[in-house]
């Protein structure tokens, strides 16, 4: 019942902010009507749950079903307002002028509602801010089970650095406006919220097997964020700012902090719709407030996408013809101008390939960039352990294997400092081998190398980023 009455009251606070516009004279754009309609097939699937939720109710205490029965009279109240609005405005029958006695009964269920809707905000809000003392164990747990695996060929990487600030990046495209800004000494991208409005990175083409990475960094979201603040990720068979002309798919992330809403995924191809039009629940409102890693792995056909450690989509048949997206495009709407602001940074986009556990078995040696580290420390990532869980099962498989793990950087720093820092990072694989995928550290060694063996350009962000890489060798 609970869910039942917080989604009742989420589809109509989209509802009430276009019944809004309906007030002010402004006008409807596609984006506003596709909001709409969704807003209407969800309203559907709810009225279908109803009649199980009465039945459900009657089965409780007296007082249960005194209160059960006035949150799901307020409820109806919202669905019955939601869904004759809907249509009205859709149809373009939204008459807000006068004051007849319809539009008094329902201003009053309005208030009704938004009283309502203010007390479950407020029951988020104070429930969002509770953090309990973060378990160790659960959180080992749960690196042991992250299974992203980047690809090995580098194909594109921007960290913003070689970019100034204020300038829009160089190996970026947009039809609509952005900077670089620097926070806490790094350079992010800040991209705009808007229809139509897209960033384009400079990628000529995509294989068949690949990964994408970048972090999202987010200023003044808050439980006033509208429901429609997303995030969208879109594959592509153009340049052009458009989502595509004959063939692409579109995954979205939720910004809305009041209520748990849904990653929408849906595809087009061959210039119809697709067969991928879905929704799935994904409460990643606190994972959205303290910068998120987003990764995505496409395998031929296969979809999937991992927020943090936490993989919410896996769509076998997302890509329905192959060798025909071939670029990437980022675009976010709902967001209020100026006061909700968000920024991308580290975009890595690499071919994937070789199956790193068979490479290692049978070439006796592997280098790998996917696993990252906090900035000029030994701290290893928490999106990296998909490659430690690989490794670990190639020790698990064959006891007899030990393994001597080396650490390279790139030439940022000092000679000795990169010398000491890729020492550190090798001896912090060894230590997650260890601690999360408990094997025997007798059958690891540790060494590092600085930046003495670099294997790509160091004055490039690409170059850097392959610099920055660890060995892994059979003894």
């Amino acid at each position: 019942m609970d869910t039942f009455v917080r989604e009742s009251f989420d589809i109509y606070d989209k509802v009430y902010k276009y019944d809004g516009y309906a007030a002010s004279g402004t006008p409807l754009e596609d984006e506003d009507i596709d909001v709409l309609e969704e807003a209407l097939d969800e309203l559907a699937v709810l009225t279908e749950t109803l009649p199980n939720i009465l039945d459900d109710i009657e089965g409780q205490s007296v007082f249960k079903q005194g209160k059960a029965t006035l949150q799901m009279n307020k409820a109806k109240k919202a669905l019955k307002y939601s869904t004759k609005t809907a249509k009205e405005l859709l149809l373009g029958q939204r008459e807000r002028e006068g004051s007849s006695e319809d539009e008094s009964e329902e201003n009053n269920e309005s208030e009704t509602i938004e009283d309502t809707t203010n007390e479950s905000n407020n029951k988020d809000s104070n429930e969002s801010t509770i953090e309990s003392n973060p378990n160790i164990s659960d959180n080992l747990e749960i690196l042991s089970k992250f299974d992203f695996v980047p690809g090995d060929e580098l194909l594109f990487f921007d960290d913003f650095s070689q970019d100034f600030v204020g300038d829009f990046p160089s190996k970026w495209n947009t039809n609509g406006s952005g900077e670089t800004v620097k926070i806490n000494n790094e350079n992010w991208l800040e991209i705009r919220s808007g229809y139509g409005i897209f960033y384009i990175p400079d990628i000529e083409g995509l294989p068949e097997d690949y990964s994408i990475e970048f972090d999202v960094l987010t200023k003044g979201i808050s439980n006033k964020t509208s429901s429609t603040a997303r995030f969208f990720i879109c594959l592509s068979d153009n340049l052009k700012f458009n989502k595509g002309e004959q063939h692409y798919t579109e995954v979205s992330l939720p910004f809305g902090q009041f209520g748990v809403f849904n990653i929408r995924n849906y595809n087009f191809f061959n210039r119809g719709s697709g067969d991928i039009n879905s929704q799935i629940k994904a409460d990643i409102r606190s994972a959205v407030l303290n910068q998120p890693h987003i990764s995505i792995a496409v395998t031929k056909k296969r979809f999937r996408l991992w927020v943090n450690e936490v993989k919410y989509v896996d769509i076998p048949r997302f890509i329905q013809e192959l060798n025909v997206l071939n670029h990437i495009k980022f675009n976010i709407s709902g967001f209020q101008d100026g006061t909700e602001r968000v920024f991308i940074k580290n975009l890595k986009v690499a071919k994937g390939g070789v199956d790193l556990r068979r490479k290692l078995m049978s070439e006796g040696k592997i280098s790998t960039n996917g696993i990252l580290f906090d900035s000029g420390s030994a701290t290893i990532q928490s999106q990296s352990y998909g490659i430690i869980r690989q490794i670990s099962q190639v020790l698990q498989q064959d006891s007899s294997i030990n393994l001597l793990i080396v650490g390279h950087t790139d030439s940022d720093g000092d000679d000795q400092s990169n010398l000491e820092l890729s020492k550190s990072r090798a001896n912090a694989v060894k230590q997650a081998l260890i601690n999360v995928y408990k094997i025997d550290g007798n059958r690891l060694l540790t060494d590092g190398k600085g930046e003495i063996e670099p294997v790509q350009d160091n004055n490039t962000p690409n170059g850097k980023a392959q610099n920055r890489r660890v060995e892994f060798i059979k003894q």
